[in-house]
C-alpha cells in the first residue's frame, strides 16, 4: 500500500480537499486504484451535531455516516463510495482507546497519547486503507490522506506525531507528503512572498515531517525565481513544486497537476514510476472537455435557494454541486440567488423592509425555486411562502427533506384549508399534524439517531415525472437524513385534494416523493438526492429542476424514458395493495394511476462505460447574489 499525505499551512481554506481529490483523480487516471481518508482533529465523534454555520454541510454516506464535507468532494471527484471509517476524528480515536482500556486490552498499563493514541491512529489508517471503495475486489493501490486544520494547531499534534511514526512504519518509497501552502501578494509591494511557506515548512520539519511535494496556492502563476527561492529554502526540488493558482473552475485543477508533472513527482517518491501498469501520462480527456465546455456556457438559469444558512454557502455545498452538475448537462450557466427565508416572512416587512423587498424580488425573478433541508423553526414560514409562490405561479420547485415537508404543510393550509396544519417539530400541539416525529427516533440523544444512509424508494404512480427522470425505474436508492416524516394517516386526504405521493418506502407508510401532476414541475423528496450527484451523472431530480427552469423538461423526460436507468430490482413486494381503494385525482381525472400488488418489471438496456467523475466548481464558476463568500470546497 502506498500513502499520500496532504497537509496545509499558513491559513485554513486553501483548498486541501480539492488538492487531495485532484491528486486522487490524476493517480486514478494513471491506472491506479485510489481510496481516501480525511482526518479531522476535533473532539466530536462525527460531524452530525455540528452547526452548518460553523462547519459547513454534513455529508451523509451510504452506510449512514455523518461526515466532513470533504468526503463529498472525494466521492464526486473519484466516483467512489466511502464509509464512516474513512473519516477519522479525535473523538473516534479516543473513544476507541478508552473502550479498549475498559475491556482491559492494555493489561494494566498506563494509557497515554504516545504510544496508545498514536498507535490507534496508525492502525486505523492501515485498516481502512485496505478496504475497496470502487466496487472492485481487492485492496486499492494508493490511499490519499488529508489532515484537516493547519500545521501548528494544538489539536493536530497527536496526528502529526502518529503520521511521522507512520512514515517510518510503512518504509521508504511508500509515503509521500504533499504540503499545501500560500504564496500571497501584498498589494503595496506587488511581489509574491515566500516567507509564509518557508515558516510553514520549517514548522512541519520541526514536528518530524518533511514535504516531498509543495503545492503552492496563489492568485497568479508563480514566477520562476519564486520557485527557485522556495526550492532553496524549503529543500524541495523545483520539479516537485507545483502551482495551484486561481482558475475559472476547479475542473482545471487536475489538469494543472498533470501539466506540471505532479503525478511524476509523486510516482517517483512512491517508487511507482517504473511499474508496468501505470501509464506515463494520465488520461484526462474528459476532464479537459468538461472544463472547456463549462467555460463556454453563456445562457443563464436563475435558481432561488431559499434557506436559513445562506450566509455560508458551504452549508449547502452538495446542493450547489448537484445544481452545477445539472446545469452543465443542460448547457446552462448556473446563477444562484440566495434568498434568506426569514426575509420572506411578514415580520421582516416591518423590521427590515429593504431585505424583505430584496428577497421577494429575487424569488419572483427566479426561473426555479429550491428549498433545501434544515432543522429548527427559524425561517420556516418564509420557506412555506416560497413553496406557496411556486405552486400558485407554476414556477419549477424542488423541495429536499424539510423542503418537501413544508410543501406538504403549505398544501394543507392553502388547498385543504387546514389552518392548524404544521409539523410537530415546530408546534408539538398542532391540531393538524401533517409531519410527525418518527417512532424509532430519539429525543434525548442527538448524534446518529436520525434515519440515515441509503434507503430504497418504490415508485407508486405510473408515468409520474420523478419515475421518468429516473429512467422509468421501479425503485431508487438514495441517502436520507431526517427525524420527521409525513403523517401517513393524512395521506388519503392529501391525495383526494390532488397531492400525489409517488414514492414510498418498502412498508408503504413512509412518504418519500411528492408531486403536483398539474404543475409544470413541483417535486419534493424526503431523501437528499444531492449526495449521489456526480458531474458526469447528475442527480435526476436536480436535472429535472434545471430542465424545467430552462424550458427543456419535455425533451429531457423523453430522453430519460428512452434510456432507462439500471436500478436494483425491488425483490418481493408485500401482497397487499398499496392503495386498497380507487383514488381519483380531481386535477387531471386519472383513476388508479398506481401500481397494483407488485411493481412491474422493466427490461433494461446494457449500461455503457462509466465516465470519469469531474469535480464540481467553486469561486467564479457559480454566479451568486446576496452571499458573503463564494462556494469553496475546503
Amino acid at each position: 500500500m502506498k500513502y499520500v499525505l496532504v497537509t496545509g499551512g499558513v491559513v485554513s481554506g486553501l483548498g486541501k480537499g480539492v488538492t487531495a481529490s485532484s491528486i486522487g483523480v490524476v493517480l486514478k487516471a494513471c491506472g491506479l486504484r485510489v481510496t481516501t481518508i480525511k482526518i479531522d482533529p476535533y473532539l466530536n465523534t462525527d460531524a452530525g451535531t455540528m452547526s452548518p454555520f460553523e462547519h459547513g454541510e454534513v455529508f451523509v454516506l451510504d452506510d449512514g455516516g455523518e461526515v466532513d464535507l470533504d468526503l463529498g468532494n472525494y466521492e464526486r471527484f473519484l466516483d467512489i463510495k466511502l464509509t464512516r471509517d474513512n473519516n477519522i476524528t479525535t473523538g473516534k480515536i479516543y473513544q476507541a482507546v478508552i473502550n479498549k482500556e475498559r475491556r482491559g486490552d492494555y493489561l494494566g498499563k498506563t494509557v497515554q497519547v504516545v504510544p496508545h493514541i498514536t498507535d490507534e491512529i496508525q492502525d486505523w489508517i492501515e485498516r481502512v486503507a485496505m478496504n475497496p471503495v470502487d466496487g472492485k475486489e481487492g485492496p486499492p493501490d494508493v490511499c490519499v490522506i488529508e489532515l484537516g486544520g493547519t500545521i501548528g494547531d494544538i489539536e493536530s499534534m497527536p496526528f502529526i506525531e502518529a503520521l511521522g511514526q507512520f512514515s517510518y512504519r510503512v518504509g521508504h518509497g511508500n509515503f509521500c507528503l504533499v504540503h499545501v501552502s500560500l504564496v500571497p501578494v501584498l498589494n503595496v509591494v506587488g511581489e509574491q512572498k515566500t516567507k509564509p511557506t518557508q515558516h510553514s515548512v520549517r514548522g512541519l520539519r520541526g514536528l518530524g515531517l518533511a514535504p516531498d511535494v509543495l503545492a503552492c496556492r496563489s492568485t497568479e502563476p508563480l514566477e520562476e525565481h519564486v520557485k527557485v527561492k522556495l526550492s532553496q529554502f524549503c529543500h524541495v526540488p523545483i520539479s516537485n513544486i507545483v502551482n495551484l493558482h486561481d482558475v475559472t473552475n476547479i475542473w482545471h485543477i487536475p489538469l494543472l497537476l498533470r501539466d506540471q508533472k505532479a503525478h511524476e513527482a509523486i510516482l517517483k517518491v512512491l517508487e511507482l514510476q517504473h511499474v508496468g501498469k501505470v501509464p506515463r501520462e494520465p488520461k484526462l480527456a474528459e476532464w479537459t472537455e468538461r472544463a472547456t465546455k463549462f467555460d463556454k456556457l453563456k445562457t443563464p438559469v436563475n435558481i432561488a435557494m431559499v434557506g436559513k444558512y445562506t450566509g455560508l454557502s458551504d452549508s449547502y455545498l452538495s446542493v450547489l454541486k448537484a445544481l452545477l452538475h445539472a446545469s452543465v448537462a443542460m448547457e446552462r450557466k448556473l446563477v444562484v440567488d440566495w434568498v434568506p427565508s426569514c426575509d420572506l416572512e411578514d415580520s421582516s416587512a416591518k423590521e427590515t423592509p429593504e431585505a424583505h423587498k430584496k428577497a421577494w424580488k429575487l424569488l419572483k425573478g427566479a426561473d426555479g425555486i429550491l428549498v433545501p433541508g434544515g432543522f429548527g423553526d427559524r425561517g420556516v414560514q418564509g420557506k412555506i411562502l416560497a413553496a406557496k409562490y411556486a405552486r400558485e405561479n407554476n414556477v419549477p420547485y424542488l423541495g429536499i427533506c424539510l423542503g418537501m415537508q413544508i410543501a406538504v404543510i403549505e398544501f394543507a393550509r392553502s388547498v385543504m384549508k387546514l389552518r392548524g396544519a404544521n409539523s410537530t417539530e415546530f408546534d408539538p400541539a398542532a391540531t393538524s399534524p401533517c409531519v410527525l416525529f418518527m417512532p424509532e427516533g430519539s429525543k434525548t440523544h442527538m448524534g446518529a439517531t436520525m434515519r440515515l444512509g441509503s434507503r430504497r424508494t418504490y415508485f407508486q404512480v405510473i408515468g409520474c415525472k420523478s419515475a421518468k427522470l429516473y429512467g422509468n425505474a421501479t425503485s431508487v436508492e438514495e441517502r436520507h437524513r431526517h427525524r420527521y416524516e409525513v403523517n401517513p394517516d393524512m395521506v388519503p386526504d392529501f391525495e383526494r385534494a390532488g397531492l400525489q405521493f409517488v414514492g414510498k418506502d418498502e412498508s408503504g407508510r413512509r412518504m418519500e416523493i411528492i408531486e403536483l401532476p398539474s404543475h409544470k414541475f413541483f417535486i419534493g423528496a424526503q431523501f437528499h438526492p444531492e449526495f449521489k450527484s456526480r458531474p458526469g451523472k447528475p442527480s435526476p431530480l436536480f436535472l429535472g429542476l434545471i430542465a424545467a427552469a430552462s424550458g427543456q423538461l419535455e425533451p429531457l423526460l423523453q430522453r430519460s424514458c428512452n434510456n432507462p436507468m439500471k436500478t436494483p430490482m425491488p425483490g418481493k413486494v408485500p401482497k397487499r395493495k398499496l392503495y386498497p381503494t380507487p383514488v381519483k385525482n380531481p386535477l387531471n381525472g386519472l383513476v388508479n394511476g398506481y401500481y397494483p400488488n407488485q411493481l412491474r418489471r422493466l427490461r433494461f438496456s446494457k449500461p455503457g462505460p462509466s465516465s470519469s467523475d469531474l469535480p464540481a466548481t467553486h469561486g467564479s464558476d457559480i454566479l451568486t447574489r446576496n452571499v458573503l463568500r463564494s462556494v469553496e470546497a475546503d
